[in-house]
C-alpha cells in the first residue's frame, strides 16, 4: 500500500494506525492522544493524594490515640 510506502513501515501495522489518525483528526470518536496523557497524569496525581490523605488520616488517629488519657500519655 502507498501509506505504509510514503511512511516508511510495514503494511500490517496500518490497521493499528489508521483508527488512531482517525480519532486525532476528529473523524471518529475517541480520546485523543493529549487527553489521554492528560487522563493519565490526573489520574496519577489522585492516586497520589490519595496516598497522602490515608497518611494524614492515620497519623491524626495516631496522634488522637496517644493523647488519650490511660493510653501512656505524658500529658495531664
Amino acid at each position: 500500500m502507498q501509506i505504509a510506502a510514503d511512511f516508511g513501515i510495514a503494511e500490517s501495522c496500518l490497521p493499528d494506525w489508521l483508527p488512531d489518525a482517525a480519532v486525532e483528526g476528529g473523524d471518529r470518536p475517541g480520546v485523543i492522544r493529549s487527553e489521554s496523557t492528560e487522563l493519565r497524569e490526573a489520574n496519577r496525581r489522585i492516586r497520589l493524594l490519595e496516598q497522602e490523605s490515608q497518611i494524614l488520616r492515620r497519623a491524626a488517629a495516631y496522634r488522637v490515640r496517644a493523647h488519650l488519657p490511660g493510653r501512656g500519655s505524658t500529658r495531664s
